[in-house]
């Protein structure tokens, strides 16, 4: 939708370029996942770091050269540092923003530390799976995530990774919580599921961009209070896309798209976005219905 949305405000042509560009964003959004979820190895290997140096100090106290290491010896991070999807992906991927850019991870590590969620795990020694799981969790979703250094630095770092944040720190946080026992292996999660996830997409781009005006002549007669300049650009956009899902690839369910399309006009489009979307798909689900062009295969895809 964006780059559909992009390519008109451009006036682009060239579906080469923008196909390109948009595997590119798809791309970016696997960094940014590596990006966020290493922040937490960073944190773990930094706090090591400062406690070991603590310890080595020639006036060290005695809380400094026997520190409390729950922290660093957690056994959800521990797992993470161990996980040999995750060392690879960052490896072929180059990520290495917060070695690079340390003092990020030192105000944030500054911030978990004064919050009561970190006093309170600390409050003892023992490392025990359901705890630390639960701390990491926490710490994730209520300190890292709504953090607006981070979201700051990665809004510096890529535009394109602005609106991708929370999917990717929803998926983050399913992950922490799918996690069972300290035996268990993560793993980073593929880009794609199969290769008729990236057909798909290509698929969609394509038979859209090269049917707008076919596609737009769908809706063009159910908007009789509104003049096609009056519509906005996102919701035209929404609509082409929709009515592309609905008429040429038969195995998405109708509800599907709708309510996929729906979702996407309430985040993206004016608040009344999604109720007259909503008006448009159902009258033409019933029109396409009716003319013989609603074309489903398989069960339950009405």
């Amino acid at each position: 939708m964006q780059t559909i949305y992009a390519m008109h405000q451009n006036h682009s042509d060239n579906i080469e370029k923008e196909e390109k560009f948009l595997f590119q964003s798809i791309e970016n959004m696997q960094d940014l996942y590596l990006v966020t979820i290493s922040l937490l190895l960073e944190l773990r290997k930094k706090e090591e770091e400062f406690l070991d140096l603590s310890s080595k100090k020639y006036l060290a106290t005695r809380e400094e050269k026997n520190p409390n290491l729950k922290f660093v010896n957690n056994k959800v991070l521990c797992l993470l540092e161990e996980s040999n999807s995750l060392s690879i992906a960052l490896a072929e991927r180059s990520i290495n923003d917060w070695h690079i850019h340390e003092e990020y991870v030192k105000l944030f590590m500054k911030e978990i530390k004064e919050s009561d969620l970190y006093k309170k795990y600390m409050s003892n020694r023992v490392n025990q799976f359901q705890e630390d799981k639960d701390f990491i969790v926490e710490l994730f979703s209520e300190i890292l995530a709504p953090n607006n250094k981070l979201y700051e630095y990665l809004e510096d770092h890529k535009l394109t990774w602005i609106d991708d944040i929370p999917v990717v720190n929803t998926l983050i946080v399913k992950q922490l919580r799918a996690i069972k026992t300290e035996e268990d292996s993560f793993f980073v999660p593929k880009l794609y599921n199969d290769i008729e996830d990236r057909e798909f997409v290509t698929n969609l781009f394509r038979k859209t961009v090269l049917n707008e005006v076919a596609l737009a002549k769908e809706f063009a007669d159910k908007t009789p209070n509104w003049e096609a300049e009056r519509i906005a650009e996102i919701d035209t956009t929404i609509l082409k896309m929709a009515i592309c899902e609905l008429l040429k690839f038969p195995s998405i369910p109708t509800k599907v798209t709708i309510n996929e399309y729906l979702e996407i006009a309430k985040e993206y489009s004016t608040p009344k976005s999604s109720i007259f979307i909503n008006g448009i798909l159902d009258n033409l689900v019933k029109e396409f219905t009716t003319d013989g062009k609603l074309k489903k295969t398989g069960r339950g895809l009405m």
